[in-house]
């Protein structure tokens, strides 16, 4: 049951206090995220953690003014990668192998495969797809700082160009998808602190079969 208290417990922070995230539970939370399942384990997305004031000033114009950006401890940027290339998969499954005691090889069948698979679609196909992973990984955070009872909203509502200029993510061929403000929350000035939390019923939300 502590799962599910745990995502009753959190909701989109609107107002944070300015609270400084203890290095230990940041670090689990960063952690939580770099093991979060994605597709075939390429984690095809990084994360950029941005804590400096002075750097999330100037990231708070480019999401669009909302005060979570300068009242969070930290702000974490998802980036994903722009497109899937034989050297980025072949990176991945060496990496696997190694850490595995496994030759090269032994992934080769399955990486080829995956290989030919991307190179059929679009770049814009491609990142659509590493986008996707980054979100599992952004849902892993959100469960995890809601675990350390951290509060964290997530964000789309930024401008991605200019996001992606700041960083130099082009560069390393990325493209920025979400963030994650994390920090605590600033209860006597958050209007949406004490509503009551709401989802779609189960009976319309799940069709068992």
């Amino acid at each position: 049951m502590a799962i599910l208290e745990d995502l009753n417990w959190r909701y989109a922070t609107k107002k944070m206090n300015g609270e400084k995230v203890p290095s230990d539970k940041l670090a689990y939370i960063l952690e939580a995220i770099r093991l979060s399942a994605s597709s075939s384990g390429l984690q095809p997305y990084e994360i950029f953690v941005i804590e400096k004031k002075e750097d999330l000033q100037k990231i708070h114009p480019i999401a669009h003014g909302q005060a979570q950006i300068l009242d969070a401890s930290q702000v974490l940027v998802f980036a994903a990668w722009d497109k899937y290339t034989e050297e980025r998969i072949n990176a991945v499954f060496s990496h696997m192998n190694a850490e595995r005691g496994l030759p090269d090889s032994a992934t080769d069948d399955y990486r080829k495969g995956l290989i030919n698979t991307f190179s059929n679609m679009t770049e814009e196909q491609q990142h659509a797809h590493a986008a996707k992973q980054s979100y599992i990984a952004l849902g892993t955070g959100l469960l995890a700082a809601a675990e350390q009872r951290v509060d964290a909203t997530p964000m789309e509502g930024f401008k991605n160009d200019e996001m992606d200029a700041f960083l130099g993510l082009a560069d390393k061929g990325l493209k920025s998808t979400a963030l994650l403000t994390l920090g605590y929350r600033d209860a006597e000035n958050d209007w949406l602190v004490n509503l009551k939390k709401v989802r779609t019923p189960e009976e319309k939300f799940f069709t068992h079969l």
